[in-house]
């Protein structure tokens, strides 16, 4: 039994060893941590000039499918609008006969523009999903090009994105001194147009 003790003590002193040993050959975390919040890129006055000017471009480039489209919808709504109309007449005055003539036309036209408008909303998802791929892929790819240059320039080991880790419920609470977005944009904005078009 004494045997066991002592071979137990001697085991529990080598994994102390052994922990501290290993604590102390670990070298200390040096950087920073900043947090961005890319949300801000967006915003007309302080964003990055070349994310909102891009921005404004798909949108200019696409009003003409959303008008479209918003026509549509409001046809649609009228449309409806009087079907409901014509069957609370007949709901609340049942001697009046409704003619087939007077509503037929009006479902089968609510029908087909419905369907048309689904297709066309597909069809422009499907357009803007593509085109913002095209025009915001190179400046989103730019601007994670700079961040990594921002951070190694400034000596963050790590740079965090506020939007994403508050939409997944991650970010809780933060100490703003580490917010670095206004820095970001500032440094952003400030380089050369070859340099941020590269």
């Amino acid at each position: 039994m004494k045997t066991f003790r002592s071979i137990a003590v001697v085991f529990i002193f080598a994994a102390i060893f052994a922990v501290s040993a290993f604590a102390q050959t670990q070298p200390a975390a040096t950087g920073k941590v900043g947090i961005v919040n890319t949300l801000a890129f967006d915003t007309d006055k302080g964003g990055i000039t070349k994310y909102v000017n891009a921005m404004n471009a798909l949108e200019v480039e696409l009003k003409p499918d959303v008008t479209a489209l918003q026509g549509m919808a409001t046809k649609l709504q009228t449309l409806q609008t009087e079907i409901t109309r014509i069957q609370e007449q007949a709901r609340t005055n049942p001697n009046v006969p409704i003619k087939p003539e007077t509503v037929n036309p009006k479902l089968e036209e609510y029908d087909k523009l419905g369907r048309e408008f689904k297709f066309k909303q597909e069809e422009y998802k499907a357009k803007a999903e593509r085109r913002q791929a095209a025009v915001m892929g190179p400046v989103r790819l730019d601007i994670g090009n700079a961040l990594q240059e921002f951070a190694k320039k400034n000596g963050y080991m790590m740079i965090l994105d506020a939007s994403k880790l508050d939409g997944a419920g991650l970010l809780l609470a933060f100490d703003e001194k580490y917010d670095i977005t206004k820095d970001f944009i500032t440094f952003y904005n400030s380089r050369p147009a070859a340099t941020a078009a590269k």
